[in-house]
């Protein structure tokens, strides 16, 4: 599964950013081998619309999921409308994360 994961860092370690549209980082993960790669948020700085624009960005990433500590409702609408389940309210490391998702993912689609 690739996974958009909205971080306040560059590794698995780094904690998930608290702000979707603020956060300076989302990783892009294959959650079946962790790979991975970096995405600086090129609007981390924006005074407004930044979640809009950073759901807009990611939609060109075609993941199957984004995790975020907190999301708006225009970031979650544009995402959902393209098809990306949206796991908000998530806090702890990265990786942790990622592997509490697949976890719930598995057992909702069993």
């Amino acid at each position: 599964m690739r996974i958009v994961v909205i971080s306040e860092g560059e590794s698995l370690d780094s904690e998930v950013g608290e702000d979707f549209g603020h956060s300076p980082f989302f990783l892009v993960v294959d959650s079946d081998t962790l790979d991975y790669h970096v995405i600086e948020n090129e609007f981390a700085d924006s005074p407004e619309g930044a979640g809009v624009a950073v759901a807009k960005a990611i939609t060109t990433l075609q993941p199957d999921a984004v995790i975020t500590g907190g999301i708006g409702m225009h970031g979650l609408d544009i995402l959902r409308k393209a098809n990306i389940y949206v796991s908000y309210d998530e806090e702890g490391p990265v990786e942790q994360c990622i592997t509490d998702f697949v976890r719930r993912h598995k057992n909702n689609a069993a």
